[in-house]
């Protein structure tokens, strides 16, 4: 009868002194071994924001505001392309003039892929289809690249090929290497951008006018000139032009009208971009 509360005893420290060991054990696991130690913490920011752009793309901006547009170019054809295709749906395809080369992995809208148009300074530029009557409201609209101090990258000129003999509503760059954008009706109206854009660097160019706002000109996403007061361009009929066409008797003209540099999605549209879209298209290209 003594034997068994001894045993029990013995039998119940033995139980004890294992379950302190196993406890030991699985504190230990829990301390070295890295599946099994962890924690999580909650960061709350509230002075920061996080969004995304409304296009990735040019082509998305572009088709996005193809309702309202005359053409769009994307100016990615292969090199010694002679149409240059309009992605508006407008039924509006440019022809190439004059040498057709092109850049590799341009730098501007580089998410679209593709090449650029490589405009030689001498020869290059497109000439739409068809000709427009007296555009009063519109905008004009291209991402470029170039060191030299001239040229013209969008104008309206009388002529579809040959030098015009009337032509305004255009954007060109003047010898002092910055943007200007001139109408004429009875005197000359010119808007310049503050900074030259010769720096080798892309930039994305839009020009607006119409009876209401005037003549407005943007540079990479912002307004840099405008000119409230001055509302209707020249009446006649004309084609638009990218690349070149005479820039005769205008504020700081080049003596070489050919732009020299590459080009990215010329289009030209008949309503009024707003600051907000203009700023969206430009914002799909970085």
């Amino acid at each position: 009868m003594t034997g068994r509360p001894l045993r029990s005893l013995r039998d119940g420290r033995v139980v004890a002194a294992l379950l302190v060991v196993a406890l030991a054990v699985v504190v230990l696991l829990n301390q070295f071994a890295p599946t099994r130690s962890a924690y999580s913490a909650t960061i709350t920011n509230t002075g920061n924001t996080a969004a995304t752009a409304p296009y990735f793309t040019c082509g998305a901006a572009a088709l996005a505001d193809a309702s309202g547009a005359l053409f769009a170019y994307d100016l990615d054809e292969a090199a010694g392309s002679r149409t240059a295709a309009d992605s508006s749906g407008k039924n509006a395809a440019g022809t190439y003039q004059g040498s057709m080369a092109t850049t590799a992995n341009p730098g501007a809208c580089t998410r679209d892929g593709g090449t650029a148009y490589t405009l030689n300074g001498s020869t290059s530029f497109v000439s739409t289809p068809r000709s427009y009557q007296n555009p009063t409201t519109f905008s004009e609209e291209v991402w470029f690249r170039t060191t030299v101090a001239g040229g013209l990258l969008i104008g309206f000129g009388s002529n579809q090929v040959a030098t015009s003999g009337q032509h305004d509503r255009q954007i060109y760059i003047n010898t002092a290497g910055q943007l200007v954008f001139g109408a004429y009706n009875g005197t000359t109206q010119v808007i310049t951008s503050p900074k030259a854009v010769t720096d080798g660097a892309w930039h994305h160019v839009v020009s607006t006018m119409s009876p209401t706002n005037g003549m407005r000109l943007y540079l990479d996403g912002t307004l840099v000139a405008s000119n409230a007061a001055f509302k209707a361009p020249e009446n006649y009929t004309g084609y638009f032009r990218v690349g070149y066409d005479t820039i005769t008797g205008w504020p700081g003209a080049p003596a070489n009208f050919f732009f020299t540099g590459q080009m990215r999605y010329a289009a030209v549209y008949s309503t009024e971009l707003s600051a907000t879209q203009v700023a969206n298209h430009y914002a799909s290209g970085r």
